[in-house]
């Protein structure tokens, strides 16, 4: 006769009851888990060298709850990631299970080496604390074998640059005064007004704005100066349709809604499935009802397609390397960055692969036929990328009534003298202005149209300029002035061949 075994009851002995864990216990366990998702996603970026963002901008992104200690745990495993592959490679202890789970191993392995060993409850951290002698002796084989005594002498050639810069950040328009966001931050901070771009606010460095209400309800972005520039540079006038030709992560797509004040439309047009999101969410936090986002290649789209036969304006801020921004972004603590020190092939192909690119993407934009401005835009301190890219399209820019214009003529830091008209372009630097970007402004000369506001110091600009003038249109085929009325009777226009603005 068959036996069947009694059906154990529940809360039989074993089954034992899990201890309940402390806040710290949880804290630690789970903000471990974001940062190997965090840390996932930034190690497969670099490896393609198509990052789906910084490594700040993952990290507070809405999706991770414990911001802080993330960071600090991305950040810090990063740093000391060469030392831990080593370590885990002479170790020879990770089966192909955990191989399947590298990032939070690295991220485990940081903190049991060199972090703080708090509450290693999860089935990895268990495997690796079990083999934690294992870790220490083959991180001591290392040390003896790179000839040095203490840890920091491994990790010289990983620190973090010393860059202290200003926090800048851009007030919303769309849902807060600049004066109200002056007021609110200027109660925490000592807070002034920008003197060059409209709507941007500087305060110390190392402020810390990532839990700010303001910064959370989207009435303020966190945005570099140089950043802010480049919708700026571009000028879009409210009613406008605006094509932002690679939008995400989108911090330049809200800048063009709010400098149209939410009127007309803005296309933001991202390739990435993986940038899209990002991209709606930031759109969905400014507030802004005037941007449709269009999941698809820029190059790809039909200039005579009457879907953008109202195009006005185009921003062309494509992929680059990043170079200007590389201790905004942290990029110095990324394996393609540590390698780079050793050899530049791989970096070279790489920057011909981009330009290549910026060039056809560029080219594109130029064939719009209704476009009357366009910025090129990079945060790259790369020649290749900059001044060749615009070299490069200077003839069929000529081709279709376009000419370089100045964008902030005020700006000191131009272009390299390398094509004739290079004074009309703008860098930054990143040592001196602490982010090194490109912006040029390329306008259809046969266009003639207002110049919309930047605010500008005007007396600043007519010196900077001394042909900009106030001139009149001659229309030559009705043979008489045309003068259209602006501003309670006032009949003047400006000549759109050398803004100022």
């Amino acid at each position: 006769m068959a036996r069947f075994k009694a059906k154990q009851p529940s809360g039989a002995a074993e089954n034992p009851k899990k201890p309940r864990l402390s806040n710290a216990e949880r804290s630690a366990y789970f903000a471990r888990k974001e940062a190997a998702k965090v840390l996932r996603s930034v190690l497969q970026g670099d490896a393609r060298r198509r990052a789906v963002g910084s490594i700040k901008s993952l990290v507070y992104s809405p999706s991770i709850k414990n911001k802080k200690a993330t960071f600090a745990l991305v950040c810090q495993t990063l740093k000391y990631l060469p030392i831990i592959k080593d370590v885990l490679e002479a170790a020879n202890i990770l089966n192909s299970r955990w191989k399947r789970q590298e990032e939070l191993v690295y991220i485990i392995t940081y903190d049991i080496l060199f972090g703080q060993e708090i509450s290693f409850i999860g089935d990895a951290e268990k495997f690796l604390v079990q083999r934690k002698v294992s870790l220490q002796s083959a991180l001591a084989r290392l040390l003896v074998r790179k000839k040095v005594k203490r840890i920091e002498d491994l990790i010289d050639h990983y620190q973090t640059p010393n860059v202290s810069k200003p926090r800048y950040v851009r007030v919303n328009t769309l849902k807060l005064g600049v004066d109200s966001a002056l007021i609110e931050l200027g109660k925490q901070y000592m807070v002034l007004k920008d003197d060059l771009v409209p709507d941007l606010l500087k305060l110390p460095p190392k402020c810390d704005l990532h839990d700010h209400p303001l910064v959370l309800n989207g009435s303020v972005f966190m945005q570099g100066k140089a950043s802010s520039m480049v919708a700026a540079a571009l000028c879009p006038e409210p009613g406008w349709e605006v094509l932002d030709a690679c939008a995400a992560p989108g911090n330049k797509t809200v800048h063009l809604a709010a400098l149209m004040r939410g009127k007309g439309k803005v296309i933001a047009c991202e390739l990435y499935k993986e940038r899209i999101k990002r991209l709606e969410d930031t759109v969905r936090l400014s507030g802004a009802h005037n941007i449709e986002v269009l999941h698809g290649d820029f190059l790809s789209l039909d200039p005579k397609d009457p879907l953008y036969s109202k195009v006005h304006a185009i921003l062309l801020d494509p992929s680059c390397s990043g170079s200007g921004t590389i201790a905004e972004r942290l990029d110095h603590l990324l394996p393609s960055y540590a390698a780079g020190q050793a050899t530049n092939t791989d970096e070279t192909e790489r920057l011909n692969k981009l330009a290549s690119f910026q060039k056809k993407a560029l080219a594109h934009a130029l064939s719009f036929p209704q476009v009357e401005r366009i910025v090129y835009s990079t945060c790259s301190i790369h020649q290749i990328e900059n001044e060749d890219v615009v070299k490069s399209v200077i003839p069929l820019a000529a081709s279709h009534g376009f000419q370089l214009a100045t964008p902030f003529p005020q700006w000191y830091r131009r272009g390299l003298p390398v094509l004739e008209g290079s004074e009309h372009l703008l860098r930054t630097d990143p040592v001196e202005d602490k982010e090194g970007f490109f912006i040029a402004l390329f306008i259809r000369k046969d266009r003639t149209t207002i110049q919309p506001a930047l605010k500008l110091d005007r007396a600043t600009s007519d010196s900077s300029h001394p042909r900009t003038k106030r001139r009149r249109r001659l229309n030559k085929k009705k043979g008489r002035t045309t003068m259209p009325t602006l501003f309670g009777g006032m009949f003047k226009m400006w000549l759109y061949c050398k803004p100022w603005g």
